[in-house]
């Protein structure tokens, strides 16, 4: 398969222009492993001009002081946790971290509900395992392990869907920086330059709390949502157009229109009241993050484009928005009819939104 053809290719491939550009001119001191230093990793993730003239593309459009704090935490011997709600770009800025750092972002392990505690530490291969019994070769290393081995950085997703059994094998790990295989009576030591990204959300049913000996093992940085209506409307935009690329879509079939109002509906429902502030609202149910508004242009962009003129329209966004916002079909469903009624009805220029989202509730 060639690269074109993949989905969704990992962070170092398709900034790998940019990592290699920041190598050649980073002169700032690295720690031991990693491919740049604390400096030029923040670089990388808000985005700058080299003195070679190349242009980095920001990643995260947020607050400086954050990253630099969670990169900063790397370079020690402490893990980090990101939490928010969804869509807070914890996953996104975790994956750049770690190619960044490691040139690596794949050493990944996703949290589940029925996660085993093979999937952090380490599996079997049971055909080798019963031929010859316990050995090297028949050990199957998880990607932590693996990490720990080669002196990168491991991410785990949704840490707090994983059950808090399995969730203290961390502890050794994180503590001593060793992960012991008894069935061999031998352990495997970290080298310099392995740290865990964690990632975990607080919005969702059914999560895990982590005990008080895990939690004091991780550097705990909160993402936030965007704070202006602006601020959220450029990261919707600059992604859209981003991921539309990779999707073959033809450019500038989403306009800016439609992103600002599709945000401040997301915006005023989220926060409980109007952007001027004037009227108070119900929230429903759902999240409405910037991740999801993102995901509601991607679906109106693909109607509009194989169904309609090819620019996106109220009627593109209508089906996906109410899909977005009515996880309830009672609550929220109520809800959004009364803001459609109270709110978007009533705004000057929004009577095709109003019609139709109407048609589809």
């Amino acid at each position: 398969m060639t690269d074109h053809q993949i989905l969704r290719p990992h962070a170092e491939q398709v900034y790998a222009h940019e990592i290699q550009a920041l190598i050649a001119t980073d002169d700032h001191q690295r720690p031991t492993n990693w491919q740049l230093s604390p400096w030029a990793v923040v670089t990388y993730l808000l985005g700058g001009k080299l003195a070679d003239g190349t242009e980095v593309e920001p990643k995260y459009f947020g607050s400086r002081r954050l990253i630099e704090i969670a990169v900063a935490t790397l370079a020690t011997d402490r893990a980090l946790l990101l939490i928010g709600i969804p869509g807070t770009a914890k996953t996104w800025v975790a994956e750049h971290l770690a190619a960044a750092i490691s040139g690596d972002s794949t050493m990944l392990v996703q949290g589940t509900a029925g996660m085993s505690e093979e999937a952090l530490r380490y599996g079997w291969n049971y055909a080798r395992l019963l031929a010859e019994g316990p050995s090297q070769n028949a050990l199957v290393p998880s990607p932590l392990m693996n990490a720990m081995q080669d002196g990168k950085i491991a991410r785990i997703e949704e840490l707090t869907r994983i059950p808090a059994d399995v969730q203290d094998s961390l502890i050794t790990i994180l503590s001593e920086k060793t992960l012991p295989v008894p069935e061999l009576n031998t352990e495997v030591q970290a080298r310099r330059g392995f740290n865990v990204i964690a990632t975990a959300n607080d919005r969702d049913r059914g999560i895990n709390d982590l005990s008080s000996a895990l939690r004091r093992r991780f550097n705990t940085v909160v993402m936030p949502l965007p704070t202006t209506l602006a601020e959220e409307v450029h990261i919707v935009k600059t992604r859209v157009e981003k991921i539309g690329k990779s999707l073959e879509l033809p450019p500038n079939t989403a306009p800016l229109r439609e992103i600002e109002r599709l945000v401040t509906i997301f915006r005023e429902l989220r926060s409980g009241k109007t952007e001027d502030g004037r009227t108070k609202l119900k929230s429903p149910g759902g999240t409405l993050s910037t991740a999801e508004a993102i995901s509601v242009i991607h679906s109106g962009q693909a109607l509009a484009v194989h169904f309609g003129d090819g620019i996106l329209k109220a009627h593109d966004l209508a089906a996906g928005l109410t899909g977005a916002i009515v996880k309830d079909p009672v609550q929220d469903r109520n809800i959004w009819l009364e803001y459609l009624e109270t709110v978007v009805k009533e705004r000057k220029d929004w009577a095709d939104v109003y019609r139709a989202c109407k048609e589809l509730v």
